[in-house]
């Protein structure tokens, strides 16, 4: 059965040599959390005390400011790190996806680079020798996917790691935004891509910026915040504590009606101004 059990997580980073303070900013800024002065060596507490249940059919959406811990989460639920107390305990195939280029050679071939970017992806050579037609269509790079990725724009390199991103069949799927540099109409087909991407897999847990994407994806969210888990509920009323207002109030009517939601507004969560 596919399923995420953290009970109690913390993820520490001891910081050795750190002898400014402006160092330890710097990497609190990229993992999130708070600096700790307990001990004698610094300590970044990336995670604090996070608990979270996930099964099958869940699809979480996870929401902060840069520098909240959702990186950090992220790479606990794929196995990345491991706790430094408390437990992760995952079962399931999980397919993480942080950074779209990870697993791919500048060397070889876009061709190449479709099956070792899927073995990173925990599928084997014949999974994707078989979904090389599909690929090739969705990226529409043509003959470029002879020739060595060096040779292609920031663009196409996003298009040949969609492609085989959204070409997996995942248990669990870790997802950090991270799609950008593709023109409007491409973009639109990746997300439909997407969409199909995530009704294949058993759970969900997708970072994101985007209020937008994050309604197509998600049903529920999480609001990380200094590395703690600070609210969790349906995705409109985290987005509404998160940001302070109804993140349906700038919507078109005709996206509310994509989304199937009424329009009606919800009460913030985190309290009155006094």
């Amino acid at each position: 059965m596919v399923s995420i059990d953290v009970h109690n997580a913390y993820v520490d980073f001891p910081i050795f040599d750190a002898k400014t303070r402006s160092m330890k900013k710097k990497v609190l800024g990229k993992v999130g959390g708070k600096i700790g002065t307990e001990t004698k060596v610094p300590i970044i507490e990336a995670l604090h005390d996070v608990s979270l249940q996930l099964r099958e059919g869940d699809r979480v959406g996870l929401v902060g400011h840069n520098g909240a811990g959702k990186s950090t989460l992220l790479r606990l639920l794929s196995g990345i790190y491991e706790p430094t107390r408390g437990s992760a305990r995952i079962s399931g195939k999980i397919a993480p996806v942080f950074d779209l280029g990870i697993g791919m050679d500048p060397e070889i071939s876009g061709m190449e680079n479709i099956i070792i970017r899927g073995l990173f992806l925990g599928m084997t050579a014949k999974q994707m020798e078989a979904r090389v037609d599909d690929i090739a269509e969705f990226t529409e790079l043509g003959d470029y996917l002879q020739m060595p990725l060096r040779t292609y724009s920031t663009g196409m390199r996003v298009r040949l790691a969609l492609g085989v991103v959204t070409s997996i069949d995942p248990e669990i799927l870790i997802l950090d935004e991270g799609i950008g540099a593709v023109d409007a109409a491409f973009l639109n087909k990746a997300k439909d891509r997407l969409k199909d991407l995530v009704k294949r897999s058993g759970i969900l847990v997708f970072a994101s910026h985007s209020d937008e994407f994050l309604f197509e994806l998600c049903d529920s969210a999480i609001w990380m915040d200094e590395g703690h888990v600070k609210q969790r509920g349906s995705l409109r009323e985290v987005l509404t504590g998160y940001k302070g207002r109804d993140p349906f109030e700038n919507m078109s009517k005709e996206t509310l009606e994509r989304f199937g939601i009424e329009p009606e507004p919800v009460a913030t969560t985190n309290g009155g101004q006094g």
